[in-house]
């Protein structure tokens, strides 16, 4: 004898096999995702100017005041202690708020027709300058590179909740069902402060978050089918598959059982669509030259730019670039060398990618981001490098429906603090949602009695920076 609960949960299994017939039959006929793909593609409630985001992020804090943001008053009062009218900051390593001002060695010059300000460290993305809106009153709340680089993710300087990519990934799905819909990829072996929490969705079903690819030549292991045929890799996934829908039937709420069943079926159609994408070798030469393959300098974030472009082509929602994985833009000691260091590798990759997304056509509707988790203070430390600043710095975008060649916002004469067109991290993050075509406002996802958003309390929209109409239909 079969209890009521007993038929029941048996009968409830059999609806998932239902599911993965629906997937099996879709799989077949290449038809576009449905509601059973719970990354599916969903159009914006929004007017969207932008269909995908790739955020280059400088991880350690790049000094603005040595790139993008000149000031002339620091150089004249280079070796003195700051200004008693300026309010002394809080600084991560306690001293730097009285050491003496060290001035920016760099060269500044206006590019473009724009006349936006690059310094000589930055060659070729000074030629780009007429594609970017530069924000220069950027602040945050953390001044560790932990909280920081999460708040910068995430919007909070706690760990737990969803990173941007994810709210990217649920409010929209992703374009492609036979890729990840968000993608993280690091230039050195170290991961970022924090972790994969960086690219993880807290409370969000884990479903929507960042697949992290490898660097070097082999960004995804195990594509290649372990059966001579492609149909006994299929039956072997069809009886796993059948055990995880048995169990999760009498388990709806394990959201990790879930992504799990949901990451399988993309492994499957990932052996043929992902290996394609991530070679490289498909590209001319004069295209991986322009990436700076050709160089050992360059090679390394080189390749990571390439695919972010390949992978938003073939419709990945979202790209999270590391530049310096590793806070490797860490510069307490010698400011000069490292910055130094860590341009050369990014400056034509960075420039490379813009220049091949907008020659293709793909910069209207791909919105990028520079930036890291902060700036560093224009006060010394250790005589030669700079501390955390996160009372002021830049971060710029272009592309995706951003006003090319524009300058919001400032920090004062000395670089610490934003002073005018302040833009807080829930600004930024509200603003990458709107280009997509959400609303931050009515993106949210119940928890704990909660209705949960991207920018819990805050954040508005920095439309002075934005074309109007979107660039895109939505």
């Amino acid at each position: 004898m079969h209890s009521r609960r007993d038929f029941l949960t048996r009968t409830g299994g059999g609806l998932g096999l239902l599911a993965l017939l629906d997937l099996l039959q879709r799989d077949a006929r290449g038809d576009e995702p449905t509601a059973t793909n719970p990354i599916a593609a969903r159009s914006p409630y929004l007017p969207a100017s932008a269909r995908s985001v790739i955020w280059c992020f400088l991880d350690g804090g790049p000094s603005h005041i040595d790139l993008f943001d000149p000031k002339p008053a620091l150089a004249k009062l280079d070796g003195k202690p700051l200004p008693s009218s300026f309010k002394r900051p809080v600084t991560a390593m306690g001293r730097t708020a009285h050491t003496p001002l060290l001035a920016s060695k760099r060269r500044f010059q206006r590019h473009g027709q724009s006349g936006l300000w690059v310094s000589d460290w930055y060659p070729h993305l000074a030629g780009c300058v007429d594609d970017m809106a530069m924000l220069h009153g950027c602040w945050a709340d953390g001044l560790n590179h932990v909280g920081s680089v999460c708040q910068m993710n995430t919007g909070s300087i706690l760990g737990g909740r969803p990173c941007l990519g994810s709210w990217a990934l649920y409010g929209l799905g992703s374009l492609s069902d036979k890729l990840p819909g968000y993608v993280v990829l690091l230039d050195y072996p170290e991961d970022p402060p924090g972790g994969a929490r960086n690219w993880s969705t807290g409370f969000m079903p884990s479903t929507f978050q960042g697949t992290r690819f490898r660097d070097g030549g082999t960004p995804i292991l195990h594509l290649k089918p372990s059966d001579s045929t492609i149909g006994g890799q299929r039956a072997k996934l069809d009886f796993v598959q059948e055990l995880n829908r048995r169990h999760l039937a009498a388990r709806r709420e394990d959201h990790d059982l879930e992504a799990r069943i949901a990451s399988y079926e993309l492994a499957y159609r990932m052996q043929s669509a992902a290996t394609e994408a991530v070679d490289l070798s498909r590209e001319t030469r004069e295209t991986q030259r322009l990436y700076g393959l050709d160089e050992k300098t360059t090679e390394r974030v080189g390749r990571n730019c390439l695919l972010a472009r390949r992978l938003v082509e073939r419709g990945v929602r979202y790209v999270q670039l590391y530049c310096g994985s590793g806070s490797k833009w860490d510069a307490h000691r010698n400011v000069e060398g490292n910055h130094a260091r860590y341009c050369r590798e990014s400056d034509k990759p960075i420039a490379g990618l813009l220049r091949d997304l907008k020659r293709r056509g793909l910069l209207d509707s791909t919105l990028v981001v520079w930036g890291g988790e902060f700036g560093r203070t224009p006060m010394s430390e250790s005589g030669d490098g700079r501390d955390h600043n996160p009372y002021g710095f830049t971060t710029w975008l272009a592309g995706g429906g951003v006003r090319g060649g524009v300058c919001h916002g400032a920090t004062d004469e000395l670089g610490l603090y934003a002073i005018d067109g302040r833009v807080h991290v829930h600004d930024l993050h509200a603003t990458i949602l709107y280009c997509l075509g959400l609303d931050h406002r009515k993106l949210i996802l119940p928890f704990n009695g909660r209705d949960e958003r991207a920018t819990i309390n805050g954040g508005h929209v920095l439309r002075d920076i934005l074309k109007s109409p979107p660039t895109i239909a939505s």
